[in-house]
């Protein structure tokens, strides 16, 4: 009998990597598949399974943007998607230097605190959220919908990991130039920190972008409708027309997608390198 080699495993281990990967991509790709089959189903056809129908009705799409008035919902999500992911960098990159570089009493139970937080629900702490901004006039505004979210223990902790994986070296010959912290923060560690900023970006904008928590509880102001909101008031109106209702959902996902496409390559690097030095 013919026994198998070091390498014939290595390359029936590879056989069976790739299988499972194609498997799980199928399994994730397919309800995407269904939402564009169905968005491109003339209204009344039924879509038969994953067969794309006779004749693409992309008329849907149009009709579904134009129904749902998307406009001032896109520009009300991007506007607040893009605040919170800056103050989130912000304060992200701030606090993630400090408890990666400056020695201090207390910084191991102060990252831990950083880190409890990741474990509370927001929706545990919205009542007092919400007396806060009622307090502060800010409900019904954009700030509503900005402030809560201006601070992230993820970020927080993604981007200290990230900071620690830097050699101290370059920030030690920038201090002997006369730069200080500040100064190394910004014309050294950020510029070395893309792939991490991209990460928490695309991390923050995307779950700023899926969120209808907030809109729903904090504002009643038709002005400030956000995608999430404006798509489940769509669904309400369009429940029988599910080839407008996949349409919809089509058009609220396709800036994600993009967006993930444009910065999957530092998204990757980001998430690879994080985590490597204590």
């Amino acid at each position: 009998m013919h026994k198998l080699s070091d390498s014939d495993y290595f390359r029936w281990w590879q056989v069976l990597n790739w299988l499972l990967l194609f498997i799980g991509a199928s399994l994730m790709m397919a309800p995407l598949a269904v939402v564009v089959i169905t968005s491109l189903t003339p209204v009344g056809a039924t879509a038969s399974g994953f067969s794309l129908p006779d004749r693409l009705a992309f008329a849907n799409y149009q009709a579904a943007w134009s129904q749902g008035n998307f406009l001032l919902a896109f520009a009300n999500s991007t506007f607040v998607a893009l605040a919170v992911t800056a103050a989130q960098i912000f304060t992200s990159a701030l606090a993630g230097y400090a408890l990666a570089r400056l020695k201090f009493r207390g910084r191991q139970a102060l990252l831990l605190l950083v880190l409890a937080t990741l474990v509370i629900p927001f929706q545990l702490l919205v009542i007092p959220i919400f007396l806060i901004l009622k307090w502060g006039h800010l409900l019904n505004t954009y700030s509503s919908l900005i402030l809560p979210s201006a601070a992230s223990g993820f970020g927080i902790y993604l981007l200290r990991q990230f900071f620690s994986t830097i050699p101290v070296e370059l920030e030690q010959a920038a201090s002997l130039d006369g730069a200080n912290r500040l100064q190394i923060l910004w014309r050294i560690v950020l510029p070395l920190s893309r792939p991490a900023l991209v990460t928490l970006f695309l991390f923050t904008f995307i779950g700023e972008w899926n969120d209808l928590f907030k809109p729903l509880i904090f504002t009643t102001r038709p002005e400030l409708r956000t995608v999430q909101l404006a798509l489940a008031e769509f669904q309400e109106q369009f429940t029988n027309s599910w080839q407008l209702m996949m349409a919809a959902v089509g058009i609220a996902t396709v800036p994600i997608v993009v967006l993930f496409l444009l910065g999957q390559k530092q998204f990757i690097q980001g998430v690879a390198n994080t985590g490597i030095k204590e």
